[in-house]
């Protein structure tokens, strides 16, 4: 099967290659999936480029792609709530073959039958994103009438997050440019901050939660808009101790990283804050989760590119542009 891999570290255009490998070969609790399209999202071009090579070194040539929609066509022993002909989704883990392929082998437990009003292409822009924001959600105990600020509302993670948090009975502020301010609020964010004429820290006061996607000074930042007690859930910054730990980090390792957060740190204390990174897993019950709010046209997915598995590279180097509204999309059939 043709299948796009990673050389070695380094820039996009050149250290990605299509190859001709085996078919994966599936054990008793998985299934192979025909793919038909597959999510790109910004860690696949952070991977390439070698900015998680020391929590996850690679061995070359290295798989990419994580999220996936496709056809079951082959079945283990064991599997029992799937069957040949299904139609699924998935987040896969890192140690997988790879979405960026034909096929892929995948646990039972981490499929979903995709949304049923649903193409394969919108199907395999939620994996990652529903999955990450609703066990940020899940970490930070979001709850009716809770206030909470998503950045970058236009991008893949801000338009699944808005729609989710409002879902909830959230009261969602989001930054975006002056050309995205229409449509994120039509998502239903309630304020939407246009970053390029208004300083959000002017406007963001006493928030519950703050969803932060963008790291840097954005993470430091979120301790200045959240309430007494308020909480700062992450998808990119700073390992703070409890994450430490999940990734079995030796003590020596900790220690360094209790140093890079000291700045953090200081912030929790002074306003008696929770802060995590959270470390998204993969997981088939709760995309089942996602399916059902789909299907009830609670969450839409918005989709911003499609390219054809030829021209994946472009794919990853127009995510790294940061200008996509919505997902991208490798579209495999």
């Amino acid at each position: 099967m043709k299948a796009l891999q990673i050389k070695r570290y380094g820039n996009i255009e050149t250290n990605l290659i299509f190859n001709e490998i085996d078919e994966p070969t599936i054990t008793d609790n998985q299934v192979l999936i025909e793919v038909h399209a597959a999510g790109v999202n910004p860690i696949d071009y952070k991977i390439i480029e070698g900015a998680l090579k020391r929590i996850h070194k690679l061995t070359f040539p290295a798989p990419i792609g994580f999220d996936v929609s496709g056809v079951v066509i082959k079945k283990g022993i064991n599997v029992k709530h799937l069957k040949i002909g299904d139609e699924v989704y998935s987040r896969v883990p890192r140690e997988s073959s790879g979405t960026f392929a034909e096929y892929i082998a995948v646990n039972e437990s981490l499929v979903s039958l995709k949304p049923s009003n649903l193409d394969f292409n919108s199907s395999s822009s939620l994996p990652l994103v529903g999955l990450a924001t609703v066990q940020s959600f899940q970490k930070a105990n979001l709850k009716s009438g809770d206030k909470v600020l998503i950045h970058a509302g236009s991008g893949g993670i801000g338009t699944f997050a808005i729609q989710y948090a409002k879902n909830k009975g959230a009261y969602v502020y989001t930054t975006t440019s002056t050309k995205n301010v229409s449509w994120v609020k039509a998502l239903g964010a309630d304020r939407v901050i246009d970053y390029k004429t208004e300083n959000y820290l002017d406007i963001v006061k006493d928030i519950d939660i703050v969803y932060d996607t963008l790291g840097g000074n954005y993470t430091l930042e979120a301790f200045d808009v959240i309430t007494k007690g308020g909480k700062v859930v992450s998808i990119i910054g700073k390992v703070d101790k409890e994450t430490a730990i999940e990734l079995k980090l030796n003590g020596f390792i900790r220690f360094i990283l209790s140093l890079k957060r000291m700045k953090i740190t200081k912030k929790i204390k002074k306003k008696s804050a929770y802060y995590k990174l959270i470390l998204m897993q993969p997981n088939g019950e709760q995309l089942t989760e996602i399916k059902k709010l789909v299907e009830k046209n609670l969450i839409k997915p918005v989709i911003d590119k499609t390219f054809p598995f030829s021209e994946s590279i472009d794919a990853l180097l127009y995510q790294k542009t940061g200008r996509a509204k919505g997902k991208i999309i490798i579209k495999m059939k």
